[in-house]
């Protein structure tokens, strides 16, 4: 029979029990032993061989039988009798030796946790053990190390042994996530319940929400845990936008988190003639959440934070500073805010106690699961919006509410396009993607020329004059268009040649037609004076009204939101009135049949008689 060669590796056991029995340290105890595991393990590895070998260590004889029948591990995958191998075997991966005594079987219970019973090497002098198998085996007497050691092991999972920990699953309802995570203050303010009786006496409206929010939450509960930011905080676009991707007010903030212009491009929000960012779902989340991150570092206080959202952090800051000059503590209900700012709060605290607990508003919230909705892809080159839904098995309003940034029908204006689509989708769309190799554009750039009109353009390329305004984002043109600015228009279908003039374009928003308002000048007008009143540079005035002097007398007109019109004329019988400099009507005579008529400068015409 091979033996091992058991020397070398009993002398460096032998010197390391002795140094620990010498050390009273918890660090020498902890140490000594995370070594018994390891030297039991590598003594059972000979044992396993050598059955009838006794080791001799110095300090205690312990035989590799009595160790193999102390080390049966009980199953943990139910109450089957189950062989388990020999601790040496389990703890090394190498398999248990067949030759010598067959390897014990044990009965466990359904669930076994760690072992009930200490190893034949850390029992008391002279004492029986009892392993988990239920078989009794003897020690020799142990010296003062190795009861020591025996004690420390008692606590300590076996080395090798894989336990199964049960852990707790997570929910599969998104909302169970989200009430969880809560971490803010409550509110106590009388406007909450007010909120409360809002938003409960109007189920389909919340019913409205929820649905939408649906498809955004998850990603944004995500990047809030991330940031180890309150959960409510993902029920906030309930407040700015109820969730609707692509809602603007009338301070022209957009998207489910309503950035104003200036702000969004602060936090990496481009805004340009084919997209605004402020409404892609990720970029504007993402911006959101650095943007309320830096206010919770300006005020410590989530509840101020969240008023600077709504107020600004310049305007919360001023009125922290005089809530405190009054002797109060610079709350959040301290502070002098405006009716909006006001209720923000309480609006937010009055949805969060609806989702925490809706059956007691009489509400039924709809699940939401907790799992990814969408994923990104990036796409290399334009794309028709149309085009991109078809290819994802989506209607246009559900690509949409997934992509609400772009502008204009055609996916573009960038190096590279990212589309969100449905996680069960993406695959599908990236397939057909790949075998459609045709172009995938059917419009195409057309620059206007002088004396372009909207409806002969429309016309022209097989669509309407609105759906050309709506598409180009043009409110309202001048009955002849200005010329040198692009316009997207229909192409015959899609050719590489619509491609390419799209990519080769700059598109610029059309300016906007203003019908020309007038002034007629009362007496004790100025000219500086209509200037400053209309918001108009004196020289800018002069210009419109082609005027050299900035005079003006009363009953005179003067144009005050563009240049006057170009000699429109109305003819009266035998005369021409036209607009002179200055907004002042002359008469041209005409010639009338049998007469000869002077013709005049502008000025009164004196008849004379003859």
């Amino acid at each position: 029979m091979q033996r091992f060669k058991t020397r070398p590796l009993i002398r460096f056991l032998r010197a390391a029990l002795i140094s620990s029995a010498g050390t009273r340290s918890s660090a020498a105890r902890s140490q000594r032993s995370a070594i018994l595991p390891l030297s039991a393990s590598a003594l059972l590895l000979g044992a396993t061989v050598c059955s009838a070998q006794t080791l001799d260590l110095g300090t205690a004889t312990i035989t590799a039988a009595s160790i193999a029948s102390e080390t049966q591990l009980a199953s943990v995958t139910g109450a089957t009798a189950t062989p388990v191998p020999a601790f040496s075997a389990y703890a090394t991966g190498l398999p248990a030796a067949t030759d010598g005594a067959a390897p014990k079987t044990a009965t466990a219970p359904a669930s076994v946790s760690a072992p009930t019973t200490t190893p034949a090497i850390a029992a008391s002098a002279n004492k029986a053990a009892v392993t988990s198998a239920g078989t009794t085996t003897t020690a020799s007497p142990p010296t003062e190390a190795l009861a020591s050691a025996g004690a420390a092991r008692k606590d300590s999972p076996l080395l090798g042994v894989v336990a199964e920990i049960p852990q707790e699953l997570p929910p599969t309802d998104l909302w169970d996530r989200i009430r969880a995570g809560y971490g803010m203050p409550e509110l106590d303010d009388p406007l909450v319940a007010k909120w409360e009786k809002f938003y409960s006496e109007r189920p389909e409206y919340m019913a409205r929400i929820v649905d939408r929010s649906s498809k955004y939450l998850f990603y944004i509960v995500t990047e809030l845990e991330r940031r180890g930011m309150p959960l409510e905080i993902a029920l906030l676009p309930m407040i700015e936008s109820a969730f609707n991707p692509v809602a603007y007010s009338s301070a022209k903030a957009a998207g489910i988190w309503q950035f104003i212009p200036s702000t969004g491009v602060n936090y990496g929000m481009k805004q340009d003639w084919w997209a605004d960012s402020r409404r892609d779902i990720v970029t504007a989340t993402n911006g959101a959440l650095d943007y309320l991150g830096k206010l919770h570092g300006m005020f410590g206080d989530w509840q101020l934070a969240l008023a600077s959202y709504n107020w600004g952090e310049g305007s919360v800051a001023r009125a922290v500073t005089k809530s405190k000059t009054r002797g109060k503590d610079g709350s959040y209900l301290a502070l002098d805010m405006p009716a909006e700012t006001r209720n923000y709060l309480p609006k937010l605290q009055a949805v969060k106690n609806i989702i925490r607990n809706p059956a007691a508003y009489g509400l039924t919230i709809a699940g939401v699961p907790n799992e990814p909705y969408f994923k990104t892809i990036t796409l290399a080159h334009p794309i028709d919006l149309k085009r991109a839904a078809q290819l994802a098995d989506m209607n246009e309003s559900e690509f949409v509410a997934l992509n609400p940034a772009h502008n204009r029908p055609v996916i573009g204006g960038r190096n590279e396009y990212q589309v969100l689509l449905p996680a069960d989708r993406a695959d599908t769309f990236l397939a057909r993607l790949e075998v459609n190799d045709t172009p995938r554009v059917s419009w195409m750039a057309y620059r206007t020329r002088v004396g372009d009109r909207i409806e002969t353009l429309a016309q022209r390329f097989g669509t309407t004059a609105g759906a050309l305004k709506s598409v180009n984002g043009i409110r309202a043109v001048a009955p002849t268009l200005p010329a040198g600015y692009n316009l997207l228009v229909p192409s015959d279908g899609p050719s590489d040649e619509a491609l390419g003039s799209i990519q080769n374009a700059v598109f610029t928003k059309f300016p906007e037609y203003v019908a020309p308002r007038s002034h007629k000048v009362r007496r004790g007008d100025t000219f500086a004076g209509i200037a400053k009143r209309y918001g108009v540079a004196p020289a800018t005035l002069a210009s419109w009204n082609r005027m050299s002097k900035h005079t003006v007398r009363a009953g005179q007109v003067l144009y005050v939101s563009g240049p006057a019109p170009t000699r429109q004329s109305v003819r009266k019988g035998g005369r021409v009135v036209q607009v002179k400099q200055g907004g002042r009507a002359g008469v041209r005579a005409t010639p009338v049949k049998g007469k000869r008529v002077a013709a005049t400068s502008g000025k009164r015409v004196n008849k004379r008689r003859r």
